[in-house]
């Protein structure tokens, strides 16, 4: 039986300390691609975990924080 209150599989876990590159880019309403030119050029804060990549639930918020105050100055 399935339970009609539960979250869907690709609802966001908001417990997540890591997040996948996808989850970030979920969450950023952006494409997997995109995120990963971020990281890359150092906009979204990642870190290595073996051969794994992840972004910090909080350099996501860090990132609109920032994209905020830039368009605000702008």
């Amino acid at each position: 039986m399935h339970d009609a209150h539960a979250a869907p599989p690709h609802a966001a876990d908001p417990t997540l300390v890591l997040l996948t590159v996808e989850e970030a880019a979920r969450r950023l309403s952006i494409g997997r691609t995109t995120c990963f030119h971020l990281i890359g050029s150092g906009q979204l804060e990642s870190v290595p975990i073996g051969r794994l990549r992840r972004v910090p639930a909080d350099a996501v918020n860090d990132f609109l924080a920032r994209l905020r105050t830039t368009q605000r100055a702008a």
